[in-house]
C-alpha cells in the first residue's frame, strides 16, 4: 500500500506539473502564426453599380474605302478574327476605275517622256526655245505626279481587278456588325461594316453620386465582382474620373481598367455590358486600433480575439468591433496597440482556452 500510494503521488505531482491543458495550448501555439495590431486611420468602403464595356483605346471601326457591291461576308457578329483576316468581299467598280487611271497615267507619262526627248534634241539643233524645253520638263513632272498619286491610291485601297477586300486591321472580336450580303456601299458613306475590339483589357464604368465625390480620387483601391462569377474578385484602381455629370441620373463615372483573364484564344471572362458591383475603399479620419479580420471569433453574440503576453502566454479578450473592410477588421476597444494577435488555429486555441 505504501508503494502504491508512493506510485500515485509521483504521477499526481508530474501532472500538476505539466498539466495536459498547457501542454496542448503549448503545441497549438507552435503551429499558428500571429500579427501586431496596429493604430491607424480607418479606411472606409463605398459600394457602386456599374457594367463592363469595351477598352475604347483598344477598338476599331471598319469603313470601306470603295463603293460597290458586297458579294461574300467571311466574319459574323462575335467571331474572333486574326489580323489580316478577310471579312469581307466587295465587287467595286471604283476599283475598275482606278484600274483605268493607272493606265491612262502610264500612257500620259509615255507621251510626255517622248515630247521631252524631242524637244531637247530640237533645243539642241536650234529649232526650238529654251521656254519649250521647260514646258515640257514640266509635262514630263506632272505626268510622273500622276502616276504616283494613282499607284499610292491602289497600294493604300489594295484588291485585285475590280474585287476589293475588307480586311482586319488587327485581332479582336466583332462587336458590331452592319454589312450584309447583297448590300449597296458608296464610298462616301460614313457607315462603318464593323468595329473589332480587344478584350485583353476592359473598362469597368461606375456611377459615383454627388453625395460621394469628396471620397473618390483617382488611384483609389477598387474591388469588382460579376453576376456571372459570384465567388470571383477582380481588383484594380480608379484610373480615371469624368469630371461630367450625368444630366439624367446626376452620377459622375469613374473607370477601372482590367486585364481580361483569358481561359483561351477567343474567351474571356468578362464581356461587355456585363454588370458589376464596384467597390472603392478610401481612407477616413478617424484612428482605430487595427487587426486582421481573421484573428476574430464570433461566439455567444460577442466577438473575442487569442492575444499573446510578454511571457508568450494565450490569453482570450473581448473585443468591440468599429467596422470590417475587407480583411483588416478596426476596434473601438479590447486591445492596445502592439498587441499581437492569433491569426491561424484561432477558433482552436480559443476552444481550448475555454476548456
Amino acid at each position: 500500500m505504501a508503494s502504491l500510494s508512493g506510485c500515485g503521488s509521483s504521477a499526481k505531482q508530474a501532472d500538476e506539473t505539466n498539466p495536459p491543458k498547457a501542454r496542448q495550448e503549448t503545441n497549438l501555439l507552435a503551429t499558428a502564426t500571429f500579427d501586431t495590431a496596429t493604430f491607424e486611420n480607418a479606411r472606409n468602403e463605398l459600394n457602386l453599380t456599374g457594367k463592363i464595356t469595351f477598352n475604347q483605346d483598344q477598338v476599331v471601326k471598319v469603313f470601306p474605302l470603295v463603293g460597290g457591291h458586297i458579294e461574300t461576308l467571311k466574319a459574323d457578329l462575335g467571331d474572333y478574327v486574326r489580323k489580316g483576316q478577310t471579312l469581307a468581299v466587295i465587287r467595286s467598280g471604283d476599283l475598275a476605275d482606278l484600274e483605268q487611271q493607272s493606265v491612262a497615267a502610264r500612257g500620259e507619262l509615255a507621251v510626255a517622256q517622248k515630247n521631252q526627248q524631242i524637244t531637247d534634241d530640237m533645243t539642241k539643233a536650234g529649232f526650238s526655245s529654251q521656254r519649250d524645253m521647260v514646258a515640257s520638263r514640266e509635262q514630263l513632272q506632272a505626268a510622273k505626279g500622276e502616276v504616283n498619286r494613282v499607284n499610292e491610291r491602289r497600294r493604300i485601297v489594295g484588291g485585285n481587278g475590280s474585287v476589293y477586300y475588307v480586311k482586319a486591321p488587327m485581332s479582336g472580336f466583332i462587336v458590331e456588325k452592319s454589312a450584309s450580303q447583297g448590300m449597296e456601299l458608296r464610298s462616301d458613306d460614313p457607315e462603318n461594316l464593323f468595329t473589332i475590339s480587344n478584350l485583353d483589357h476592359v473598362w469597368v464604368l461606375a456611377n459615383v453620386y454627388e453625395s460621394d465625390l469628396a471620397n473618390v480620387k483617382q488611384g483609389d483601391q477598387a474591388t469588382i465582382t460579376t453576376l456571372s462569377y459570384p465567388d470571383k474578385i477582380f481588383h484594380g484602381r480608379i484610373d480615371k474620373i469624368f469630371n461630367v455629370l450625368d444630366p439624367d441620373s446626376k452620377t459622375l463615372k469613374v473607370r477601372v481598367t482590367l486585364e481580361n483573364q483569358s481561359v483561351g484564344p477567343a474567351n474571356y471572362l468578362l464581356k461587355p455590358e456585363m454588370f458589376a458591383n464596384v467597390s472603392v475603399v478610401y481612407a477616413g479620419q478617424d484612428k482605430r486600433v487595427a487587426i486582421p479580420s481573421k484573428s476574430l471569433v464570433f461566439d455567444k453574440n460577442r466577438n473575442f480575439v487569442v492575444m499573446v503576453n510578454e511571457k508568450n502566454q494565450p490569453l482570450v479578450r473581448e473585443v468591440d468591433i468599429y467596422k470590417s473592410i475587407g480583411p483588416k477588421t478596426y476596434i473601438s476597444g479590447g486591445l492596445a496597440p502592439g498587441n499581437r494577435v492569433v491569426t491561424t488555429n484561432t477558433l482552436l486555441i480559443y476552444n481550448a482556452l475555454g476548456n
